[in-house]
């Protein structure tokens, strides 16, 4: 057995501490779900805040993640670090054990690879969104409020659901070695992370499925958001899995029937080492649902 350990810290999107918490718990967990670790073992909380931020903040911060932890992952917070900042910085460092021969890493594709997503992208620009309907609705105003709402609802839902469904899927087969490579989709957007998989190979990938939250493609090319390169970042997105072509129906549909949202969104070839191609024709699908 091998212990698994990730830390990762970023800045608030969203002004309810407790949302706030949960995605923050969302973020670090998954990275260890990520290297294929079906279970946390804890979580240690840095929190940084200004001595201005109200108490209550803070506590709201500590209580989404505590929440997180207990009643979605069984998992809990063993401890951690609180200091003063004058910039609110929230994460922490995750642990997991795994059997050494159990883990996927983010390199090993292989020729005609399925690459299979399980959250769709676009968080960037709906969560953009969220804030510029709070300081400059006018900006916006040609869009249906109501609509915006929804998808800002739904990329919240994407950032508080973890990737740990998706790991179970994987261990319930006695052999998963048609699983080549994983990875969570994060800062780096969906092309970026396709890239690292591509790392250290001969190989290149072509994407051409983009599901994507409602509204998103629209909001990224009125901001200047790179979404049709597939760069645009992403906070607690979903896996994305290189598997063999031939077990590609099966996996997707087990996921299905474990309640895991999952899209075929490109594929391996080799066409030039590290290249990532978005087709001419690569088709966006909207979203409105986990």
């Amino acid at each position: 057995m091998v212990l698994i350990k990730s830390i990762d810290i970023f800045t608030p999107i969203i002004d309810e501490p407790e949302i706030t918490g949960e995605i923050a718990a969302c973020n670090v967990t998954n990275d260890i779900f990520a290297m294929n670790v079906p279970e946390i073992s804890g979580m240690l909380v840095f929190l940084a805040i200004s001595t201005r931020t109200p108490m209550e903040v803070a506590e709201g911060i500590l209580k989404g993640i505590k929440n997180f932890m207990e009643k979605k992952l069984n998992s809990r917070v063993v401890g951690g670090h609180t200091i003063y900042s004058e910039w609110p910085l929230i994460g922490g460092e995750a642990s997991g054990y795994v059997h050494k021969d159990a883990i996927i890493q983010k390199q090993g594709v292989k020729k005609g690879d399925k690459l299979v997503l399980t959250k769709p992208i676009g968080l960037q620009a709906i969560m953009a969104s969220y804030r510029i309907l709070k300081d400059f609705p006018e900006i916006l105003e040609h869009y249906s409020k109501v609509e915006l709402q929804k998808s800002i609802d739904l990329a919240v839902k994407v950032m508080t659901t973890s990737n740990q469904d998706v790991v179970k899927t994987i261990h319930a087969y006695n052999d998963f070695s048609f699983v080549h490579a994983l990875t969570d989709i994060t800062g780096f957007g969906l092309a970026g992370h396709t890239a690292e998989m591509l790392q250290n190979s001969d190989l290149s990938a072509i994407i051409d499925n983009i599901p994507s939250i409602k509204l998103s493609k629209e909001i990224s090319n009125e901001l200047g958001y790179a979404f049709d390169d597939c760069y645009c970042h992403e906070t607690a997105g979903g896996m994305l899995l290189a598997v063999d072509p031939a077990k590609a129906e099966d996996f997707t549909t087990t996921l299905t029937s474990n309640k895991v949202s999952n899209w075929i969104v490109g594929s391996i070839d080799k066409v030039q080492p590290g290249l990532v191609r978005i087709a001419d024709n690569a088709q966006n699908v909207e979203i409105t649902k986990l």
